[in-house]
């Protein structure tokens, strides 16, 4: 399919709604607190900041330089004298760090927090990098120019520019400890008010569904969808907006459905600064529609568009999102899911759900019925960051289900990192892998899920409550400031 270079008119197709929460309103309503969702968690507020002498200032009249870390690059004036001090900031969502080859290492960074590292080598170039892992081949890699300086520790030695924002324990006072309780009690309330309220606190929903359009060429029927890939304003938790790489506007970008045997058409319209292609990961399909330029195709230029076609031969839980960057394009949005069932209209949970088996002592009802099925989408990198579905909590969207009630999940990974997903209370069935189902479905309540995997699990809702849903890398639900991240709740009604 060759490329065509003409600008096309943007077509975004997404549907908005909002989410059901009159089951959590029951929940609310029957008196159970949302405190118990902080007892519940299970999840110890995490003090951190430098620990040593890595965040302390060398002094002696040295220069203070400014230090932003982010996704994933080192920014700022990379030039001091020997003996002084960089006042490093995390500007990222990410944890990060700060290394000098040869020299000294900050500790461990969540966002937002600062720590101030002692230029300790000598006059000439150094590398600086971040040794989280996979973080300096993204690109966290620079060039530290040290001047001549007064250095040393002796009289008149400036310790100013230790500009951490976050402490030790070992430094901190019951005042503070008491702080830490009411802020994290206080990040509850945002989401507490979507319960309430049925409305959304964020704008902005992304992973709606995307009906095709439906046209007969020489008697074949294609379903067709267009993607229009483009940088927009979103919104990530109330307050904070980014700007988002998505696809037709929104994060995730909207489903694309059919079945097998489907001639199915995705026209790509770039509106990004740069070039892109669509890669469509976990379909079987031709060569030349992989999506890899230059490899498959010729990369899509700003402004140009490219037409995706072939005939859906196997059922798929797959992922599309650009190859060409995709370390920077994946991670700012650009991703959405495509599900194709076995032919015949019986959808996913037909062909996934093993009914009737009996699984570690458990019997799967033969005529068991879904009653909600979701997409969660994780993502931990990039102007998105630590997110389900492109929000953070308090902006995440809470479910709710009626006692008895099944769902389905496929859990998607478009981030770089591993995240163990837990709901308490329900032990998670997982019966797909990559959108295969498997031969020995099991139960896990943790599901470990890698970067380019999904998982499809199947749940029942046995007890009424409040039940938190979170990835339980601690660093990715919550902070000194309270729940952030990776988190939603399960409201499960009588």
């Amino acid at each position: 399919m060759s490329v065509d270079q003409t600008p096309t008119q943007d077509v975004s197709g997404s549907t908005k709604g909002e989410s059901p929460y009159s089951g959590m309103l029951v929940v609310l309503a029957g008196g159970i607190a949302m405190a118990l969702i902080v007892l519940s968690i299970g999840l110890i507020g995490r003090s951190s900041g430098g620990d040593g002498d890595s965040g302390k200032a060398a002094g002696g009249g040295a220069t203070n330089v400014a230090v932003d870390l982010s996704e994933f690059k080192i920014s700022g004036d990379l030039n001091v004298a020997s003996g002084g001090t960089l006042d490093i900031t995390n500007k990222g969502s990410q944890i990060h760090n700060l290394v000098i080859d040869g020299g000294g290492k900050t500790s461990d960074l969540n966002g937002g927090e600062s720590e101030s590292l002692a230029v300790d080598v000598a006059p000439g170039t150094h590398v600086v990098y971040c040794s989280i892992s996979g973080h300096r081949e993204a690109g966290m890699e620079a060039e530290l120019t040290v001047t001549e300086g007064s250095g040393g520790s002796g009289e008149g030695a400036s310790t100013s520019g230790s500009a951490s924002t976050s402490h030790s324990t070992d430094e901190m006072t019951i005042d503070d400890y008491v702080k830490m309780d009411q802020q994290m009690l206080d990040s509850f309330n945002p989401f507490v008010e979507v319960v309430k309220t049925g409305k959304a606190n964020t704008k902005g929903i992304g992973g709606k569904d995307l009906e095709p359009n439906i046209v007969t060429e020489d008697g074949v029927v294609w379903k067709e969808w267009t993607l229009t890939a483009e940088i927009v304003d979103w919104e990530i938790s109330p307050g904070k907006t980014v700007k988002a790489w998505t696809y037709n506007g929104t994060v995730p970008g909207p489903i694309l459905r059919g079945e097998v045997g489907d001639h199915i058409r995705v026209k790509l319209i770039n509106k990004l600064p740069m070039g892109t292609d669509i890669h469509m990961h976990g379909m079987i399909l031709p060569n030349d529609m992989d999506g890899v330029a230059p490899l498959t195709q010729d990369l899509v230029p700003a402004g140009g568009t490219f037409t995706y076609q072939y005939e859906v031969t196997e059922p798929a839980i797959a992922m599309y999102h650009p190859h060409h960057h995709g370390q920077m394009t994946v991670v700012n949005g650009m991703w959405g899911a495509m599900i194709f069932s076995p032919k015949g209209g019986g959808g996913m949970s037909d062909y996934t759900i093993p009914r009737g088996k009996t699984v570690s002592g458990v019997t799967i009802p033969a005529d068991l019925k879904v009653a909600q099925e979701h997409n969660m989408v994780l993502n931990d990198a990039g102007v998105i960051g630590l997110s389900l579905n492109g929000k953070s909590f308090p902006a995440t969207e809470p479910y709710s289900l009626k006692t008895g009630d099944w769902m389905l999940v496929n859990y998607y990974n478009e981030g770089l990192q591993y995240h163990p997903m837990h709901l308490h209370q329900f032990p998670q069935l997982v019966i797909a892998r990559d959108g295969i189902p498997l031969d020995y479905p099991y139960f896990a309540d943790t599901i470990s899920v890698g970067p380019g995997e999904r998982y499809t699990v199947l749940f029942q809702a046995t007890k009424p409550g409040i039940w938190v849903w979170h990835c339980h890398i601690l660093t990715h639900a919550e902070s000194e400031e309270g729940m952030f991240g990776m988190v939603t709740a399960l409201a499960v009604a009588d």
